[in-house]
């Protein structure tokens, strides 16, 4: 395999020189039915309000095929070393299937630790379920609290707020993730510490942030049995997710422990025991195993299917290399109309910008072309009552993912003025895509609406378990295919570190005088 910079490709150069399409002259009724491609489960992606033709779509086809990208993601599948940085393999695919060879690492197996590591989730959570583990007073734990930041959080909150209408939780979950004394204190306040069960995650074991919050755990738990007179143990209320080895593995302090490796990054990570655990205990065994078949699925789609036009995936992240480095847009917004995924833009705000915000190719050499853009976005019908004026009027094009259903996840789906809210929630998405390609001529100009925002749609009939795990691999490999377009790294993130590393000085008293002055403004 050839990896090279983006701007070494000849069919680059030749998107480079095509002629940008107006939306208002390739969106038809025709150009919708016929772009349609089947993600897995049931979903499905329309790209026809994307701004792009067939000419384009085939350079975008060369290009994927010049740049190696299914043949780069079999070989990250089969186990080679793909996170160049920390030169490790990326294994996030194996938790959920095995579309490729055996990986074997130090004569082990490591699609059969992935599955030993969910049968054990699965039996705990079992337990728990029929109450063969209880609290330390002998009371069933009536909710989880997930202590974790970045990886460890946003994915299962978003996952688990994304099933919790659908499926009424055996067992109800919380997250603690900032360091923020208020965000503990906001949500323990709520619970009772005897029918609590905690699920600490750190794959290193030395994530500042989520100790402290384990340390607010533990003393909360004390002091509750101290002012109730009852001995509650905290080494029966806390399971951990970390990595093997570790400075928190096989420790006694805790009721069970779960395991990741080095080869799952953090916010590739929701589908091993980081989201398996909590996902498991609030809503059991079975629908994780389900979330898991689904993305499954779509990494096999996303595999097999060698022509762009049959690749979900690998056709929304050609097309935003074309709106990112031929057309020059500076962001993506991401628009689920259903409120259950209320959290998943947060989510995918991590997967994309931790994954692709990048300077340096593979190599640690600088590159002269745009990478990851910018994410952000919130649920629809909500933002267009926000962010929806600088999206259609404001001076700075906004390519859009709408991601819609055809049936809520709950029922009273109430009629009000001739037509119902599912139906209103839908004919509002369907709205703005029109609006956003096509826009509005008006003499007031306070009315005019330039149009020719480029959008997709995502699209299912509901949002079950399945179609939440092909929603996240779609995603991921979305992102995977990017990084190896543009020839980064989509797998580590050095950017995360300087930061920290001042932090700690700033602890340490070693912060030097301009950030003791910042520190003294904050009464620190």
């Amino acid at each position: 395999m050839d990896f090279r910079n983006l701007d070494r490709c000849v069919h680059y150069r030749m998107l480079k020189n095509a002629s940008i399409p107006k939306l208002q002259d390739v969106l038809t009724p025709e150009s919708v039915k016929n772009s349609n491609i089947p993600i897995a489960a049931g979903l499905t992606f329309n790209y026809a309000a994307r701004g792009v033709n067939n000419d384009i779509i085939d350079l975008l086809g060369k290009l994927a095929e010049e740049q190696e990208l299914l043949p780069k993601y079999r070989a990250l599948v089969s186990g080679e070393v793909m996170n160049t940085g920390e030169q490790r393999k990326v294994l996030h695919h194996l938790l959920r299937g095995q579309l490729a060879g055996d990986v074997i690492e130090k004569g082990k197996n490591l699609r059969n630790f992935y599955l030993e590591q969910q049968e054990r989730i699965a039996d705990f959570a079992n337990q728990v379920h029929q109450g063969n583990i209880l609290g330390s007073t002998g009371k069933p734990f009536e909710t989880i609290v997930q202590i974790g930041i970045g990886g460890s959080d946003l994915g299962p909150r978003a996952l688990y707020i994304g099933l919790a209408n659908l499926l009424r939780p055996k067992i109800r979950a919380e997250f603690i993730s900032n360091v923020d004394p208020d965000d503990p204190n906001s949500v323990l306040q709520r619970l009772d510490p005897e029918k609590t069960l905690f699920i600490l995650v750190s794959k290193s074991g030395t994530t500042q942030e989520t100790l402290t919050n384990e340390n607010y755990a533990l003393r909360w738990l004390e002091t509750a049995g101290k002012r109730r007179n009852v001995n509650i143990r905290p080494a029966q209320h806390m399971v951990v997710v970390t990595g093997t080895p570790g400075p928190l593995a096989d420790n006694p302090a805790y009721l069970d422990s779960f395991y990741i490796d080095d080869y799952i990054g953090g916010r590739y990570s929701v589908t091993s025991a980081v989201g398996g655990v909590v996902l498991s205990l609030a809503f059991g065994p079975g629908v994780f195993a389900e979330l898991l078949d689904g993305a499954a699925e779509t990494d096999r789609g996303a595999l097999e299917n060698q022509e762009i036009r049959g690749n979900a995936p690998l056709m929304d992240a050609m097309i935003g290399i074309w709106e990112r480095n031929i057309c020059n847009h500076p962001a993506t917004a991401v628009l689920p109309y259903s409120q259950a995924l209320l959290r998943f833009p947060a989510h995918l705000q991590q997967l994309d910008m931790e994954s692709n915000g990048k300077q340096v190719n593979r190599s640690g050499q600088s590159i002269n072309y745009m990478t990851g853009p910018i994410i952000f976005g919130e649920p629809g019908t909500n933002g267009q009552h926000s962010f929806y004026q600088m999206l259609h009027q404001g001076t700075t094009p906004v390519p859009l993912q709408f991601i819609g259903f055809s049936l809520p996840q709950m029922a009273g789906n109430v009629e009000f003025q001739g037509s119902n809210s599912q139906k209103k929630l839908n004919a509002n998405l369907c709205a703005q895509v029109a609006a956003f390609a096509l826009g509005k001529e008006d003499s007031n100009p306070n009315k005019n609406f330039p149009g020719d925002r480029p959008s997709s749609l995502i699209y299912g009939k509901q949002l079950t378990p399945r179609i939440l795990g092909a929603l996240l691999a779609h995603f991921e490999n979305k992102v995977m295919f990017q990084g190896f377009a543009w020839n980064i790294n989509s797998f580590d993130q050095e950017g995360v570190q300087l930061g920290k590393l001042l932090t700690n000085n700033i602890l340490k008293g070693q912060a030097g005088p301009l950030l003791d002055e910042y520190m003294k403004l904050l009464g620190s």
